[in-house]
């Protein structure tokens, strides 16, 4: 299993959007085969950071899913309400292998 990190810079003045956004994707990785884990908003502390994890039985899995994305008309109608609210700044990812009981 393989864990997607994302962190995000967002505009907070657009937190709404973000969260907006963050739902539109949950069920979409869901779609193609990951478990979200959901997106974490900012609360204390800093007001432009959040986080989103989800999960995927292998690497190759993930790899698949990023390319099925790309022809998935509700993908391609996230990323674009992303790119005309600018609720994005930026984000980095990283991958993680996660230890459970």
């Amino acid at each position: 299993m393989v864990t997607c990190y994302l962190r995000y810079i967002i505009d907070a003045s657009k937190l709404k959007e973000f969260e907006h956004y963050g739902k539109l994707w949950i069920p979409l990785v869901n779609k193609f085969g990951g478990q979200h884990h959901g997106y974490f908003l900012p609360s204390e502390g800093a007001n432009n950071v959040a986080l989103a994890m989800f999960s995927f039985p292998s690497l190759a899995a993930y790899e698949q899913y990023r390319i099925q994305m790309m022809d998935d008309a509700d993908c391609q109608a996230a990323f674009k309400f992303a790119e005309d609210t600018k609720c994005i700044i930026s984000y980095e990812r990283s991958f993680f292998r996660p230890v459970f009981s």
